[in-house]
């Protein structure tokens, strides 16, 4: 695949999977139905979609749910959270197979793969986990003019991050799972492999936006005059001196979050080929330990990040899930090559 095609289509945040409006009633206001009052100024959005965004608690006045027979008064403030919106793409569904970890009638919990887009874009049309989605769950909420070709996306992975997401298979569990994750409600855990030594816990707070040398890149900018706030907090798991697994807690759902903000406090995931992790950035670059590093490189085909754990409220039935994975093989199996090779050392 293309990379370079690929990052022109890339999502900047997982915020931009929902859409977020906000409106204040004029003080004239006739008083009105509020699913009139919305689509009175969403014309491109159905009262269906308001109605079922009401009943799922994403519609708000003066920051208090409401039904969708509440009447809207002069000063009232509305806000209403949905998925995000059409554009245009075709669909191929594909017989591609994936892991499916949970599934009930609303919801299914997919452990995804290395090497996967999770999403079509602009040259990138098929091998997505959506192409397998689409082929897989039938019953997915994936009308064309409704979703951006995201069947019930409401979270993102990188192409090489492996790990836990949540797909909804119904719009009432689009749009309850929706506010969640704009809400920042869920509960997301990530391990990650970094050159260097973590001796302890600590919290990574800056705003990132796109590199302004290389678009590819996402960059820390600490002053907060550009880019989006985003805060990653971060726990020791296994120390090997020269490298440490880390657990990465998410407060927000930026691009390649993760993987900018260690850079920047000077750990790097390793084997991440597009923020320099793939070389040797800590140890003696003799012969011997440049193969072992090389040979752990071999075993992953991207950045050693994996979505480990992820927690959420059940759309119908409120109960809290959380759900945990295991790291795929090749991550592990570094982690065993860590593990022998500094017993060796010792």
């Amino acid at each position: 695949m293309n990379e370079e095609i690929e990052d022109k289509n890339l999502i900047e945040d997982e915020e931009e999977l929902f859409e977020h409006y906000r409106f204040i009633a004029e003080p004239g206001l006739v008083i009105v139905r509020i699913d009139k009052f919305l689509m009175d100024r969403m014309p491109n959005t159905s009262r269906s979609k308001i109605q079922i965004a009401a009943k799922n608690g994403t519609v708000l006045v003066n920051d208090q749910k409401v039904k969708q027979n509440y009447k809207v008064k002069p000063k009232d403030e509305v806000t209403i959270v949905l998925p995000y919106p059409m554009r245009e793409i075709e669909l191929l569904p594909e017989n591609i197979p994936i892991e499916v970890v949970f599934e009930d009638e609303v919801l299914a919990i997919v452990n995804k793969p290395s090497n996967m887009v999770v999403h079509p874009g602009f040259g990138n049309y098929q091998g997505t986990l959506v192409n397998a989605l689409v082929y897989h769950f039938n019953n997915l909420p994936h009308k064309i003019q409704d979703y951006f070709g995201r069947p019930g996306l409401v979270h993102r992975l990188d192409k090489h991050t492996t790990g836990l997401m949540v797909i909804a298979k119904t719009e009432q569990a689009l749009t309850h799972l929706a506010k969640q994750f704009y809400d920042r409600t869920t509960e997301r855990r990530y391990w990650a492999l970094v050159w260097g030594d973590v001796a302890e816990a600590g919290t990574v707070t800056g705003n990132l936006g796109r590199s302004l040398k290389n678009r590819k890149l996402i960059t820390v900018f600490p002053d907060g005059d550009y880019g989006k706030h985003a805060v990653t907090h971060y726990t020791p798991i296994r120390n090997f001196g020269l490298v440490t697994l880390v657990e990465c807690k998410l407060e927000t759902g930026r691009t390649h979050q993760i993987r900018a903000h260690m850079k920047h406090i000077g750990h790097t995931l390793f084997n991440d080929k597009e923020y320099g992790g793939d070389s040797v950035l800590r140890g003696m670059k003799n012969a011997k330990y440049t193969r072992f590093i090389e040979n752990c490189f071999d075993l992953i085909e991207g950045q050693a990040l994996h979505a480990k754990t992820l927690g959420f409220e059940h759309p119908v039935t409120k109960e809290y899930m959380r759900f945990d994975s295991e790291l795929p093989s090749g991550f592990a199996e570094i982690l065993r090559k860590w593990e022998s090779y500094t017993s060796d050392l010792k």
